[in-house]
């Protein structure tokens, strides 16, 4: 019996033989070719196949992920269709003589190498995965390489692998019980489809692919990031017990479907769902959510090959209104940028996309497209409960200029007769440090803030949250994102504003006292951490909480000494 250990991706325990993930062999003799045509109607050929094996992948992801994680299977498929990377190919092959795969080799090598350069944008680094994952697929369609399926797994098992990319981990069954890699973080791509698909799950761990051989029996902690390999009989019996007593303990979640969010000693909270399109409102009624706190309309963008109309727009949002039958929704108006491209919307490269133009930013140049949206939303806004809100807003002239066009677009529909509701709330995200210090300015004008942990966090501590080198810096728990987060709830309630967050740290179970402890309005997540969540709450005393966050502010000086001041208070609890 061994024992690794890594980070605690998502929560369970799962039991099972190994499945040890091998990627297939690429390797091949790089020779020329005196037919060109032949190598280009072969690429032709692999391209096509690659296509329909992702848009297989995507549509089989949609069925069980999230519309933001399905979303990454557009970005391989625009890879393929990229004209760019296409003519490198082809003239590689006319030019140079190449056969097809070793056009395609030397290509992508090419485009890696640029990305994995830019050390100072891990955001362009990460590209470099993508397009190796891409072009994996497409030599390995040109060489007759079996590329693996791991939907085909057909007997209980945990899958071991340096990385899960996202098609793997979209192609897992419920044969799969869980899985642990050599890298990766909580908020990797993997580590939050685990916690979607609601399997154990441990990253990081630097040396499971070396340690685990195929078939051999293990047991996943998600837990603790805990990996015990090869067993002993009374160690399999305690986690099976740890097992049936988790099952018994979601059991009892799902009895809290129905209930109001409270406190031990009365106080209510909301509990909210992100959502990225109508798909996803299943997960938000069979969790119990009290209300949507982020819907993406991204993706409406990402799914379409056009300019979603504004008649198409009208009915997303419409759908999702109605369903929620009188709840709270809160709609972020389109967030493109950064990580997220249309093809239909050409933006220069830039150095550093999500410091860039993107979100707002775009709407406010691009004024016929936020206004579309715009009037959407307000066409909408009948037929429920509606909050619109602004991402990505730094200066309070940004949201004076997104809300006069708002402004502008209702006052246009009401003269020309349409319906809008009167009580529509317009706020915005806090996701910028500098929003966040002039919070208590911000807050006279808008009607509500929704705080982005995800970017808040790395936009403060200087470090991308998806590059494993300084993932150390995603820190929640640190005093100084501590305190910001306090200033913008205490700032909005000054004012009788109201505070709500719809990042990662909403549905983190350490991170939920000190907001409570802060007043936090409306707690929004994925909607398979809505019970457990609300489950933490029924213990806590509010006041209690409060007393902690005066502690985590005021008296610790690092993240650690408020994980374990929070974590000694919740194992106290009854």
């Amino acid at each position: 019996m061994n024992k690794i250990t890594g980070i605690a991706a998502s929560d369970g325990y799962a039991i099972a033989r190994a499945f040890l993930l091998e990627q297939p062999d690429l390797t091949f003799e790089e020779t020329k070719s005196d037919q060109p045509e032949v190598e280009v109607d072969r690429l032709n050929k692999a391209l096509e196949e690659s296509r329909e094996e992702i848009t297989k992948i995507r549509e089989i992801a949609k069925g069980r992920l999230s519309a933001e994680e399905a979303e990454v299977f557009n970005a391989h498929l625009q890879m393929l269709d990229d004209p760019e990377m296409i003519s490198a190919y082809q003239q590689k092959i006319n030019d140079e003589g190449l056969n097809a795969q070793a056009a395609v080799r030397q290509t992508a090598d090419f485009f890696i190498t640029i990305f994995k350069s830019m050390e100072d944008n891990p955001y362009m680094q990460e590209r470099a995965a993508d397009v190796k994952d891409v072009t994996d697929r497409l030599i390995a369609h040109l060489i007759g390489a079996k590329v693996p399926n791991l939907s085909l797994i057909d007997e209980d098992s945990v899958v071991v692998a340096y990385d899960l990319t996202p098609s793997d981990t979209a192609q897992l069954n419920h044969f799969v019980k869980g899985f642990v890699t050599n890298i990766g973080g909580r908020t990797s791509h993997s580590a939050i489809m685990a916690r979607s698909l609601e399997v154990a799950a441990v990253v990081g761990t630097s040396e499971a692919v070396e340690k685990v051989e195929d078939g051999q029996t293990i047991i996943v902690d998600g837990f603790e990031g805990e990996v015990i390999i090869d067993p002993d009989q009374a160690t399999i019996e305690a986690y099976q017990q740890k097992a049936e007593a988790f099952e018994k303990q979601k059991a009892e979640w799902e009895k809290l479907k129905e209930a109001k969010t409270l406190t031990k000693d009365g106080k209510h909270f909301d509990i909210a769902a992100n959502i990225g399109s109508p798909k996803d409102l299943e997960g938000v009624h069979a969790n119990g959510a009290e209300a949507v706190g982020l819907y993406r309309t991204e993706f409406l963008y990402m799914d379409s090959d056009h300019f979603p109309t504004e008649e198409e727009q009208f009915e997303a949002y419409k759908e999702v209104l109605e369903s929620l039958d009188g709840k709270n929704v809160v709609i972020r108006t389109m967030d493109i940028g950064g990580d997220k491209k249309l093809p239909y919307l050409p933006l220069e490269e830039e150095m550093n996309p999500f410091l860039g133009y993107r979100a707002i930013r775009i709407c406010l140049h691009q004024t016929d497209m936020f206004r579309t949206q715009l009037r959407a939303l307000l066409r909408a806004s009948v037929y429920g409960s509606l909050s619109i809100m602004f991402p990505m807003i730094a200066t309070l002239e940004e949201f004076r200029q997104a809300k006069a066009i708002y402004l502008e677009e209702r006052e246009a529909l009401i003269k020309d007769g349409v319906a809008v509701s009167d009580d529509i709330q317009v706020g915005m995200m806090i996701e910028i440090p500098a929003a966040a210090v002039l919070a208590d300015q911000f807050a006279k004008e808008v009607d509500f803030f929704s705080i982005g942990t995800n970017d808040l966090i790395q936009y403060s501590m200087a470090a991308d949250r998806m590059n494993n080198t300084v993932s150390y810096l995603y820190q929640p728990y640190n005093p100084a994102v501590l305190r910001l987060i306090k200033f913008v709830i205490e700032s909005s309630h000054k004012y009788g504003k109201w505070t709500g967050m719809c990042g990662e740290v909403a549905g983190d179970q350490t991170a939920i006292p000190l907001l409570v402890g802060m007043g936090l309005d409306e707690f929004s997540m994925s909607a398979t951490s809505i019970l457990k969540s609300r489950a933490l709450m029924a213990k806590l005393d509010s006041k209690e909480c409060q007393g902690l966050v005066k502690q985590a502010v005021e008296e610790k000086t690092t993240s650690q000494e408020v994980q374990e001041l929070v974590e000694n208070y919740v194992n106290g609890l009854d």
